[in-house]
């Protein structure tokens, strides 16, 4: 059969040559099923954890429970699939991890929800705590709970929570958690109180007046007699502690 010269091809036949051929590059692509891409998240997922869990020692125990895609999806075919975190996610509680297409005709990108326990001791209240009551080391006693089922962190040590103010209603079962407490007010605004500090070999110490409420372990600002303003950190009711 006799072949048209070029010039006989027109704009039109010109695109539907260049759609043929997207469409069988498309074809030879391989095809993607959503089995096969839980299984790419689930593999992606067990390197990725172990960055996910807190450095500090704490002895927490992983467990991942995957969903899945949604049956109804359909996807082009591709030729290379690439996991990842979304911007801003953490695999911490409720989480999901990325699957998007690189190699194809067609760019996409699925999420694969997953939920990440990371279960271990935590102090939990034995009774009701009323906002504003201090904490006593008999308030809580060691249970194994899920740290992962809130994003405030667990005070896993005691020296983090005795001695300090619930900051709301606490009811019993709770694990004690850094939202929940706050520290113990040391003085008023207006107090007077006594600003000291060390260093480079010499030691000042001062008296001076609270121009904010200080709380122990917290900044507060302080007013000296000339008329200065320094902040420190509140060390009792009556101490404030400044860095030299």
């Amino acid at each position: 059969m006799p072949t048209l010269p070029t010039s006989f091809v027109s704009p039109l036949a010109g695109r539907l040559i260049a759609l043929v051929a997207l469409l069988l590059c498309g074809w030879s692509a391989q095809a993607v099923e959503p089995t096969a891409l839980e299984k790419m998240a689930h593999d992606f997922l067990t390197p990725a954890l172990a960055e996910a869990l807190p450095k500090d020692g704490s002895p927490l125990r992983a467990e991942v429970v995957m969903g899945s895609l949604d049956t109804r999806l359909k996807l082009a075919p591709c030729n290379q699939v690439e996991p990842h975190l979304p911007a801003g996610t953490r695999l911490w509680g409720r989480s999901r991890i990325g699957l998007r297409c690189v190699d194809g005709p067609t760019r996409w990108n699925v999420f694969v929800p997953v939920t990440v326990k990371a279960w271990g001791p935590a102090w939990v209240l034995k009774r009701a705590v009323p906002a504003g009551d201090t904490l006593t080391q008999d308030d809580a006693e060691i249970a194994e709970i899920d740290w992962a089922e809130q994003r405030s962190s667990v005070l896993a040590l005691p020296e983090r929570w005795v001695g300090q103010i619930a900051a709301y209603p606490l009811t019993a079962g709770l694990a004690l958690r850094e939202n929940m407490v706050r520290a113990p007010l040391a003085f008023a605004p207006g107090a007077q109180v006594r600003v000291s500090g060390q260093g480079g070999g010499f030691s000042i110490s001062a008296t001076g007046q609270a121009l904010t409420a200080g709380m122990v372990g917290e900044s507060a600002r302080v007013k000296l007699p000339g008329g200065r303003v320094v902040t420190g950190v509140v060390r009792d009711a009556q101490t404030v502690e400044l860095a030299l």
